[in-house]
């Protein structure tokens, strides 16, 4: 579910715990937190879940999560969010998480760049190595074209229809924009700095059938200068691979070179930091400041392994941890999902689905 974005901005809402991360280890921490009775909110400043799994590279295979040999990464998003989905988190997506500010008697102020805020009782960092942003082109002067006619992602495909196109990169990103908008852009052009591509083989193969139909061109080369009329951007000039200067005329130029982390506003909110990383505890995985916490890759401690398998279990530890924190005069018992009336019902697990799993037993 997604926030009423006006009323957020009228007033902070009160809730348990604010995830700021949306990747794996996030979304595994709504339902640690869940099994526990602990309701998230969770942020990150892309436009969906799942992080660098699904930002980067959906399709890779990763083969170290535990009792599924081989699991794309997209497929591991998906199964993340289905197990989560008893627990109810409320996702702030595509809005950086811009002020973190400890209040009196223990709780945290949140504030995100859309205005969203929230008064938290605890605070889980899961942001991974920061918060991804857009590689940019490296042009004087591109600041005043982006948003307008450069652009990084794509919100609406219908805003390139019938436009003259350039689309720069050699990634999945750029070849399935290319296949998707070639027969609807007036002239479409992909530059790409070599001539070997990254995207899936199908798509490759489907845009050179594109370019030998007459429909596009592909230049090899790299972006040197904008081309202006009137203010307004009329192409682009291109160095090619073999020396050459080519002015290419467009409207739009899609830019996709992928995204870069950034550590952000984190390394401001007066957290212990070693090498841009949160230093953490190995009992809580607390970081200097009572009450924020932080899981995954955006963490440090003796012995850190950066693997999605070590996420879980920190995010595991953090919640036992957050439970104390928002509950200290409550007696912490360790419960089993197999064997719980309590943990059974807030899976939405029936008692007669238990006995037909276990055999009656």
């Amino acid at each position: 579910m997604s926030e009423n974005l006006a009323a957020a901005q009228a007033a902070p809402t009160t809730v348990d715990t604010v995830i700021i991360g949306a990747g794996p280890v996030g979304l595994f921490q709504i339902f640690e937190l869940g099994l526990l009775g602990i309701k998230a909110h969770i942020v990150d400043s892309l436009p969906q879940a799942g992080g660098q799994c699904t930002e980067l590279y959906p399709d890779k295979p990763i083969y170290d999560i535990p009792a599924l040999p081989i699991c794309g990464a997209q497929e591991l998003i998906d199964r993340l969010m289905e197990q989560a989905k008893p627990f109810h988190a409320v996702f702030h997506l595509g809005q950086e998480v811009s002020e973190l500010r400890a209040l009196e008697g223990g709780k945290f102020h949140v504030a995100t760049s859309t205005g969203t805020r929230f008064i938290a009782g605890a605070v889980v960092i899961a942001a991974g190595v920061g918060s991804f942003q857009p590689r940019r082109l490296a042009l004087p002067g591109v600041e005043d074209f982006e948003g307008k006619s450069v652009h990084y992602r794509v919100k609406s495909a219908a805003d390139f229809h019938g436009r003259d196109i350039i689309i720069c990169g050699g990634g999945d990103s750029a070849l399935d924009w290319t296949v998707a908008l070639c027969e609807k852009a007036r002239s479409l052009t992909l530059l790409h700095r070599r001539a070997d591509f990254r995207a899936a083989p199908a798509t490759v193969a489907r845009m050179r059938e594109l370019v030998s139909a007459g429909k596009m061109q592909v230049l090899e080369g790299t972006v040197a200068g904008l081309r202006k009329d009137n203010g307004k951007l009329a192409g682009l000039d291109v160095k090619t691979a073999d020396g050459r200067d080519l002015p290419v005329s467009a409207e739009q130029v899609l830019a996709f070179y992928g995204l870069h982390p950034k550590l952000g506003p984190i390394a401001d909110w007066g957290m212990e930091l070693e090498r841009r990383a949160l230093k953490v505890d190995t009992e809580k995985f607390q970081t200097s400041v009572p009450g924020i916490f932080a899981i995954g890759d955006i963490n440090t401690y003796p012995g850190k392994k950066k693997l999605i398998l070590s996420g879980f279990h920190e995010a595991a530890l953090a919640a036992f941890a957050i439970q104390h924190h928002l509950f200290p005069e409550k007696r912490q018992f360790l419960q089993y999902t197999t064997t719980s009336p309590i943990m059974q019902k807030r899976l939405g697990v029936s008692a007669a689905e238990t006995d037909s799993m276990s055999g009656g037993i």
